[in-house]
């Protein structure tokens, strides 16, 4: 287990072999493991212990967003297992019956509807609740999970890679599918990444089942390649090892900000979204110390933070709407049904991985 600033990566092994390799893991105990209850200390302190959290938040954002939790609450340790949403939904299914987090922090909220189902959440109502805005937290009272703010799709094109291969700035999903982008478009595979699946979840669901795996089918003709990370197309699109990269706004705008020949296009048909959320974990024994990161997660001190790098907040905050976003971030969002979403997920994983898996980059 790594704490603090360092983070657990698990290799991008095909999904379904890692359920399958995690349900095996969850029924061995290592020899010479402590199995014992935790300790009182641990478990009857809401200020001080240790506790466990799975994360999809980006590398590069949770550092900063634990600053801010350790000057208030220096004696909790906070273990930080990071990986992509596909990877953590994975993992946390397959821990059902010996489940190893505390608490879920920042993963998309079709995935904690997915694992709700499956009775792995336990209702919790943080402090501070009432300030998240409707739309971003389970209607069950207690919800079950509670949002933080809301990532969306988006282009990264790198205009100097444009330029040279004499292409048009694309403007819309549909525009993505002309022949002269093929070989030029980088996507992410929605069975590992997270914003894959938001973008995959909105095409459907803007033009209907039927109409959006006819416009994947055309897609794919352009795609080179899939990836397992929702932000891999963005980077790739910055280095210029292709032109386009289909992945979310935080990342579009950061590289652009951070001086990258990267412009970030929101399409005009509306952008899939997907929020990250929190939940507490249904354990035995549930720590204190797990409630008051779930406190501290909606706090307006760190949404403020959430808002330096996302245009949209569950707790409104006083931070501009982030250079590169449109003005109006909310208007940008296509429709999505998140109950749809998640009872859907593993039909749709399937029919993708069905018709373009063959193009995804190679596992491990």
């Amino acid at each position: 287990m790594f704490s603090r600033k360092q983070f657990l990566k698990i290799s991008s092994s095909s999904l379904a072999g890692l359920m399958l390799a995690l349900v095996l893991n969850s029924c061995v105990v290592e020899e010479g493991a402590d199995t014992s209850p935790d300790s009182s200390a641990e478990t009857t302190s809401p200020t001080a212990g240790e506790i466990t959290v799975y994360t999809a938040i980006e590398d590069d954002q949770i550092e900063g967003y634990l600053d801010e939790f350790e000057t208030v609450y220096p004696d909790i340790t906070v273990n930080i297992v990071r990986d992509s949403t596909g990877i953590v939904t994975a993992k946390l299914l397959a821990e059902k019956a010996n489940p190893r987090a505390d608490v879920v922090w920042g993963l998309a909220a079709s995935s904690l509807v997915l694992a709700d189902q499956q009775g792995i959440l336990e209702p919790y109502a943080p402090v501070g609740l009432d300030k998240v805005q409707d739309r971003f937290r389970d209607p069950q009272n207690p919800p079950h999970w509670v949002g933080i703010d809301a990532w969306i799709s988006a282009f990264c094109v790198n205009t100097v890679e444009l330029e040279a291969n004499g292409l048009p700035m694309p403007k819309s999903w549909e525009d993505l599918t002309d022949p002269v982008y093929q070989g030029h478009l980088v996507m992410p595979n929605p069975a590992s990444s997270g914003t894959g699946f938001l973008s995959v979840s909105a095409l459907l669901q803007l033009k209907g089942e039927d109409g959006g795996w006819q416009y994947l089918d055309r897609l794919h003709e352009n795609i080179a390649q899939y990836t397992h990370s929702g932000s891999k197309p963005c980077k790739l699109a910055g280095s210029g090892e292709y032109p386009i990269g289909i992945s979310f706004g935080y990342r579009a705008v950061k590289q652009k900000n951070d001086g990258e020949p990267i412009e970030p296009v929101f399409p005009t048909e509306g952008s899939g979204w997907e929020m990250e959320a929190n939940a507490l974990i249904k354990k035995d024994v549930i720590k204190p110390a797990a409630k008051t990161f779930l406190d501290w997660a909606i706090s307006p001190e760190i949404s403020e933070k959430y808002g330096e790098g996302f245009a949209i907040t569950a707790v409104k905050t006083s931070a501009p709407v982030p250079d590169g976003f449109p003005a109006d971030p909310f208007a940008q969002l296509a429709k999505n049904d998140f109950i749809w979403a998640a009872f859907n997920r593993d039909r749709i994983l399937k029919e993708w991985t069905k018709r373009y898996d063959g193009k995804s980059e190679p596992k491990g």
